[in-house]
């Protein structure tokens, strides 16, 4: 039986655990638990990114994987809290508008709906473009599942060093096997000592959710599990991790997007949730003869169970050659 090392274990390395153990590995997963990207308390799915209202060319097929994936381990006993109900994404202008438009492929399902239809929404808007196949999840719950359903071996520790078959942890084991893989996100890489640009954001956690689906236009309010957030990737990129909460200025321009999408700003929060996103991916066989799966910044859950198993299903990626179980 392949052996397949996986080191990080947020939702790129779970999912990689994943398909690999669907794919007839045993899957050892090093994580030492201190990363926070995953763990983002409501986590949009939503193919429409940012400002600039970018596709990117597979996030359809990103989008329809994680949510099948999400009814599948549900099926079989895992919790995940999640909102399959759309998303709503407000435009400023008509240019703004005929921009995005542009970006969307054929077959993405979207409606774009006059802002007097959308509850909450602050006037002064152009349209608020509707995406009824998005929606939010609970971060930890997915990874969690993920993790679970691979049946792989957790070793709770600090990898040090990795080769093509080998990864030394903190505390001196040097564990061997026939496939290792870098799913390493921010903290990780910044333990490595590799250059890489980091990206902050942060969550307010509210006690109770703002709006009944998910608002986003340069930062977003959405449903939670417990209440809702607002929160944002908006710090600007850096060359080392830096886990500290946002600063005053940032809390303040976090508010001012709040006034900008509802009126007014949501409170009190009950807590603050902040995470380190690498912004360089990394996918596939590395010179060194790891492989790697790091760097989906803020699409981790949108792109992360796609692209791992895309990664799982090339031959080259079994050392017999034989590709995964059929």
């Amino acid at each position: 039986m392949t052996h397949v090392i996986v080191v990080g274990g947020g939702v790129a390395g779970s999912a990689v655990a994943y398909f690999a153990s669907l794919s007839g590995a045993q899957v050892t997963l090093v994580d030492a638990g201190e990363g926070t990207a995953s763990a983002v308390p409501s986590a949009l799915i939503n193919p429409v990114r940012g400002q600039n209202g970018r596709v990117e060319s597979r996030a359809p097929e990103g989008l329809a994987l994680t949510w099948s994936l999400i009814e599948h381990l549900q099926r079989h006993g895992h919790l995940i809290p999640h909102g399959r109900r759309g998303v709503w994404r407000p435009v400023p202008d008509a240019q703004t508008r005929r921009r995005w438009q542009q970006h969307f492929p054929a077959g993405l399902a979207h409606i774009w709906r006059p802002p007097t239809e959308i509850p909450g929404l602050a006037p002064g808007w152009e349209a608020v473009l509707e995406l009824p196949g998005a929606g939010w999840i609970d971060g930890p719950a997915f990874v969690r599942a993920l993790r679970s359903a691979s049946r792989a071996v957790v070793l709770r520790e600090w990898a040090l060093r990795l080769s093509q078959h080998e990864v030394t942890l903190q505390n001196g084991q040097v564990l061997h096997a026939d496939r290792v893989v870098w799913c390493g996100g921010s903290i990780g890489v910044s333990r490595q000592g590799w250059p890489a640009q980091h990206r902050a954001g942060s969550l307010l956690l509210l006690t109770e959710a703002p709006t009944e689906l998910p608002l986003s236009f340069g930062a977003y309010v959405a449903p939670a599990t417990q209440g809702g957030v607002l929160g944002a990737t908006f710090e600007a990129p850096q060359p080392t991790y830096d886990p500290q909460p946002p600063p005053k200025t940032s809390r303040d321009w976090l508010d001012e997007r709040a006034r900008r999408l509802l009126g007014w700003v949501p409170g009190p929060a009950r807590g603050i949730w902040t995470g380190s996103r690498l912004s360089t991916r990394t996918v596939g066989p590395q010179p060194d003869g790891t492989w790697a799966l790091t760097g989906l910044g803020s699409k981790g859950f949108l792109l992360g169970p796609l692209l791992a198993r895309d990664l799982t299903c090339q031959a080259a990626f079994w050392p017999d050659g034989r590709g995964p179980l059929p």
